[in-house]
């Protein structure tokens, strides 16, 4: 029986992924640590420096410590700090938390759709996704439109309103081929965007539970 670790920044991205894994991989035993503080530390700093690279390595030690076969940070304003954790932990999977929904999305069309509700991990997302469509080679481009009021209506326990606002955003991205909700808790208005968009919809904890699965050939 496989053992994942789940790293979070945020207790809202704990529920959606654990949720996924029961549906969709109920044999995998997931275990879930909880670093709160990052968010708040890289609002203070503005950017990813060295101490918080080395912070993301101490906690994927502890992870892999603990039996992990494999890692799943669920942070996704981290982008750097959790490649040089995975480089450090090679061959154990430690999958930021977009990539996989990134190549699932490329390979469904050209025009990828992105509501986040967290501004700060939208150019990091950017970036990532560029940086992954050139070494594949694709031509897909990512558009993205932010919505924080849900963020703020989900953090305070409001998730009817967090899944209403999400919903409100899918008439900017329209016109996309395929339609990604961005952050983890984000997950949780699937329901509620499938109604209002009609093409393939993406969940950041689907397509890593796909990945991971994969992966560990389970």
């Amino acid at each position: 029986m496989p053992r994942i670790s789940l790293i979070h920044a945020v207790p809202v991205a704990i529920d959606p992924v654990v949720e996924t894994f029961q549906l969709e991989w109920p044999e995998a035993e997931v275990y879930s640590l909880l670093e709160n503080s990052l968010p708040n530390d890289l609002h203070n700093t503005g950017k990813i420096d060295n101490a918080m690279i080395k912070r993301f390595k101490r906690l994927a030690d502890y992870a892999a410590d603990t039996g992990a076969d494999g890692i799943l940070f669920t942070c996704s304003a981290f982008g750097i700090a959790i490649e040089a954790a995975a480089a450090a932990h090679a061959p154990l999977p430690v999958l930021k938390p977009n990539e996989a929904m990134f190549e699932e999305a490329m390979s469904m069309g050209s025009r990828i759709g992105m509501i986040a509700t967290f501004q700060p991990s939208i150019p990091s997302m950017a970036q990532e996704f560029d940086e992954m469509a050139a070494a594949a080679r694709s031509l897909a481009k990512l558009e993205t439109t932010c919505v924080p009021e849900a963020m703020t209506a989900l953090l305070d326990g409001d998730t009817e309103t967090h899944n209403r606002l999400v919903a409100g955003a899918v008439d900017q991205l329209a016109d996309t081929d395929v339609l990604l909700l961005a952050q983890f808790s984000t997950a949780q208005a699937h329901a509620a965007v499938k109604v209002r968009y009609n093409k393939p919809i993406l969940t950041s904890p689907g397509s890593a539970v796909r990945k991971l699965r994969k992966l560990l050939g389970s």
